[in-house]
């Protein structure tokens, strides 16, 4: 990249959350046409610096100069009239509003362009139905939602905080073609990102920040993987779960059954988005559940928790048939569901971090448990997880991504399931909560608990799963076991080019 304009200059920004420094003296610089990455574990301040530029979160010190004008105290709306637009982690959409609606929402009517808004869905190589309901869409589609209200509104400085989190490889590649021509274009581009190939594959600078400080800024061409995941790791760092978190983690706590019982039975199975899916999940195992995205992976397991009807064939957990069960007796029967979006349908943000993590169970309580009682419960899963939070009564939206996972997934084992389905597990985690995150998942399955665990990173898949059940616009193409599972020969199945059972049965 040649030599471009300073466009965006932070100096000295600092911000505490009730006392606790979230933010510490930030100085950060991005130039028109620039790609710059911006790296860190969870909690690292990342999300809320980015805040701060899009008028959501205020600094308590420092300026922000755009252009070389110092800016005032920001809204999102003037941030956008001033041509900055974040991309959210989680996108916040009007569900009951149409695609078209929340892309053109409070645009001028002079921007509201039909024609500029169908070149840069062709730009993007999407698909979007733009007369269907937002809140029908996938995660995915959802994301380019986003993006495009960004660029129809021609803004100079793009954030894109973790973008590709649920996007297929191919929808990667087509995001990377567009930041790289908003980038030729003069847009300056902050990319925010745990994956180290794509940080290499897209961005010219790389700054990393840990506690609140940026601890390095170079071109990313001068720095190796080693270096930039040393200055993201804290001086000391234990060893995800420990033996000492392993007996935590089993407390309360029975095994679900025998090793390699058959715990749930699936034949023939069909519903909205997938036809004539059967797949067995034993005891002590984990199941993979691959393919792009629409490939009715996540379809499947709604319906099997109840959220969506099937329209033929059975499912068994034990025996017991679990299409005439309700959600909550599926639930009470030992059918725990881990959703993909923990904002809208796992966590209760609001809520307090005791009353999400026994909220699966309250029903069978009568609703009430003693505050004692929650923050023991609690406690436990804070000493297995590693979650890290100053107080029981803080809110679950105060934790940085990580950190709600882990909450998300006590939650869920707190309900003692027999089969847990787990959707992207790691969506939106660092590289250290991924490791915890894994290794808890181990450690779940040691109890002979069924896991299905639905991933967009193939790599991801094949590192854990014991089986992969491979999934192709809603049909199943193929099932690999044991030697056989590898992102090479998933993302084969994955595009439908061959339908087979591998490996050693």
């Amino acid at each position: 990249m040649g030599q471009s304009s300073l466009l965006l200059q932070i100096t000295g920004v600092s911000k505490a959350f009730s006392g606790v420094p979230v933010l510490r003296d930030i100085d950060f610089q991005l130039h028109a046409g620039q790609i710059h990455a911006l790296l860190g574990g969870n909690g690292a301040g990342k999300s809320t610096l980015m805040k701060i530029i899009a008028g959501i979160e205020q600094p308590d010190s420092g300026t922000i100069l755009l252009a070389g004008q110092t800016l005032p105290l920001m809204t999102p709306a003037k941030a956008h009239q001033r041509g900055i637009y974040l991309v959210p982690q989680e996108p916040l959409l009007f569900p009951s509003l149409t695609v078209r609606e929340n892309i053109l929402f409070r645009l001028p009517r002079a921007q509201a362009d039909q024609q500029k808004l169908q070149r840069l869905l062709g730009q993007m190589g999407s698909t979007l139905p733009l007369d269907a309901q937002a809140g029908s869409l996938a995660v995915a589609d959802q994301q380019q939602v986003e993006i495009l209200r960004g660029l129809m509104r021609d803004a100079r400085v793009v954030i894109f905080d973790e973008p590709t989190a649920s996007l297929t490889p191919v929808e990667t590649d087509r995001l990377f073609r567009l930041i790289r021509q908003l980038a030729t274009q003069g847009v300056g581009v902050v990319f925010i990102s745990h994956k180290l190939p794509e940080i290499r594959a897209l961005a010219h600078q790389v700054s990393v920040m840990r506690d609140g400080c940026v601890v390095l800024h170079d071109n990313i061409d001068v720095l190796n993987d080693d270096a930039l995941v040393a200055a993201m790791m804290p001086p000391e760092r234990q060893p995800p779960l420990s033996a000492e978190q392993q007996l935590w983690l089993q407390a309360g706590n029975s095994p679900s059954g025998r090793k390699g019982e058959v715990l749930l039975q699936v034949e023939a199975l069909s519903g909205e988005g997938f036809r004539e899916i059967s797949l067995q999940v034993k005891a002590g195992e984990i199941l993979g559940l691959a393919g792009i995205v629409g490939a009715g992976r996540t379809e499947l397991a709604e319906t099997l928790y109840g959220l969506r009807p099937a329209s033929s064939g059975s499912a068994h957990l034990q025996q017991q048939s679990l299409l005439a069960m309700s959600p909550a007796q599926r639930l009470r029967a030992g059918l725990v569901y881990l959703p993909e979006d923990r904002q809208t349908s796992g966590l209760y943000p609001d809520a307090p971090l005791a009353w999400n993590v026994t909220a699966l169970t309250l029903p069978r309580r009568n609703w009430w448990l003693r505050p004692a009682q929650e923050r023991a419960v609690l406690t436990r899963y804070q000493r297995a997880l590693g979650i890290k939070f100053s107080r029981c009564d803080q809110l679950a939206r105060t934790l940085s991504g990580g950190n709600q996972q882990k909450l998300l997934l006590a939650n869920c084992l707190e309900a003692m399931p027999k089969v847990l389905i787990v959707d992207e597990p790691t969506r939106g985690v660092d590289v250290a909560a991924r490791a915890d995150i894994y290794q808890l998942l181990r450690s779940v399955v040691a109890q002979q608990i069924g896991l299905i665990i639905i991933s967009s990173d193939l790599d991801e898949v094949a590192q854990l799963a014991d089986r992969v059940v491979v999934m192709h616009h809603g049909e199943w193409v193929g099932e690999l076991t044991q030697s056989a599972v590898s992102a090479e020969n998933i993302i084969q199945m994955a595009w439908g080019r061959h339908a087979q059972a591998a490996g050693e049965h």
